[in-house]
């Protein structure tokens, strides 16, 4: 199976005083949907960003889907990200003066490409948002709008998602039906996943789920319970504090 992301190394340091990330190395395989998860303060925020190309790690690689992102421009990177990558964040980052539908084909239009209309229908679709297409984001729910998020991720047909936390601004229901999305976006699209989240019930809809303390690496979790997740936290969480080893 090949990586859809590949991290190598990543440092990520802030006036030269704070260690974000401390050579971290991973990979993400494509057609795959991965947990981030980490006490506050572990770094897996930013390993979000420098991940998806939104910021600039101070050393290391990172690779996504064949192309070294951090070997290219900014102009470079900022084409490639428009096209390869997409993106969903807890506060859904739409834009209110914009339709559903305009806000979904977006990314398309700011990388000049012309939006297929029965695609854009179909998507809206299968996200249960058809009869929404010409609403403002002010008349949806919080989950609804989400929803339009996951679309807009999915439009570009991109080979990485990154996900900040998708489901901690919704209610129990919209959180279930963004995480079923996801997943269908992985296991019935071909789609990689990668998702920030401190939730163990998010975490636990993922194939698998990557630790981060201190900005390094801290353990990993195939076909992850709640349970299993939420253990694994608190042990993360004392070692944080100094109270015992992580297990």
């Amino acid at each position: 199976m090949t990586d859809a992301v590949l991290l190598e190394s990543l440092t990520k340091t802030y006036d030269d005083t704070v260690t974000a990330l401390d050579g971290v190395t991973a990979s993400f395989p494509a057609g795959s949907f991965t947990a981030v998860m980490g006490p506050s303060g572990s770094g897996k925020s930013t390993l979000l960003q420098c991940a998806a190309g939104l910021d600039h790690p101070t050393a290391g690689r990172v690779v996504i889907d064949g192309t070294e992102l951090t070997a290219t421009t900014d102009t470079a990177m900022t084409k490639f990200r428009r096209l390869r990558v997409g993106f969903v964040f807890q506060e859904y980052n739409l834009l209110p003066s914009l339709t559903v539908e305009q806000n979904v084909v977006l990314p398309l239009r700011l990388a000049g490409r012309r939006a297929d209309r029965r695609r854009v229908g179909a998507i809206l679709a299968e996200l249960g948002l058809a009869d929404r297409r010409h609403d403002l984001p002010g008349k949806l729910s919080g989950g609804q709008r989400q929803r339009v998020a996951v679309a807009r991720a999915l439009i570009t047909e991109p080979a990485v998602i990154f996900a900040d936390e998708p489901t901690g601004a919704l209610d129990m229901r919209s959180a279930r039906d963004v995480l079923a999305l996801l997943r269908a976006a992985v296991h019935d699209h071909g789609r990689t996943v990668v998702m920030v989240t401190h939730d163990p019930v998010a975490a636990a809809c993922a194939d698998s789920v990557v630790f981060l303390a201190d900005g390094r690496l801290a353990g990993s979790l195939r076909a992850p319970t709640v349970d299993a997740v939420a253990e694994r936290l608190a042990h993360l969480g004392d070692a944080a504090r100094g109270l015992g080893a992580v297990a």
